[in-house]
């Protein structure tokens, strides 16, 4: 992988960096910063829309919520996140984020290293229809696995 350098700069709210925004499972992702040690972006997560369960095997993952609520699943356990709370996902610890209230979420999560879950995203942006066997299959070729539906 080339290496990518950071520049210095501002990107603008409700602008990703190239005018990237992709929609990803019902929520639309918009990246903001990207190098080979960190990705960031910005997500908007409407009512009843959710990323199921999945372990970033090799990536350290952390919500800045902005706006609305969030519940998790985080190695188990259930949490949840309101404006201004930071929840951090380390590498290896299997998490689930859902927006069960009936206001949109806004937060920005960041990633580090990179990996390949910016090229991950545009993947499934630009699937044709994302089904989730589908989703989770690609997911795996970019080592994001996503865990079995609970029994029952």
């Amino acid at each position: 992988m080339a290496t990518l350098l950071e520049s210095a700069g501002v990107t603008r709210a409700n602008e990703g960096l190239q005018g990237i925004s992709w929609s990803i499972l019902g929520q639309t992702y918009v990246p903001k910063s990207r190098t080979e040690h960190s990705f960031s972006w910005h997500a908007t997560f409407p009512p009843g829309t959710f990323v199921p369960p999945h372990i970033h095997p090799d990536q350290d993952e952390y919500l800045y919520i902005l706006e609305g609520r969030l519940e998790f699943m985080l190695d188990g356990a259930d949490e949840f996140a309101t404006p201004g709370d930071l929840v951090r996902l380390p590498m290896g610890k299997p998490h689930g984020i859902f927006n069960k209230s009936q206001q949109v979420a806004k937060v920005l999560f960041w990633v580090s290293p990179a990996q390949k879950l910016f090229e991950l995203f545009q993947d499934i942006h630009n699937m044709k229809e994302q089904k989730p066997e589908d989703v989770i299959t690609l997911a795996a070729e970019y080592n994001i696995h996503f865990l079995p539906p609970p029994p029952g």
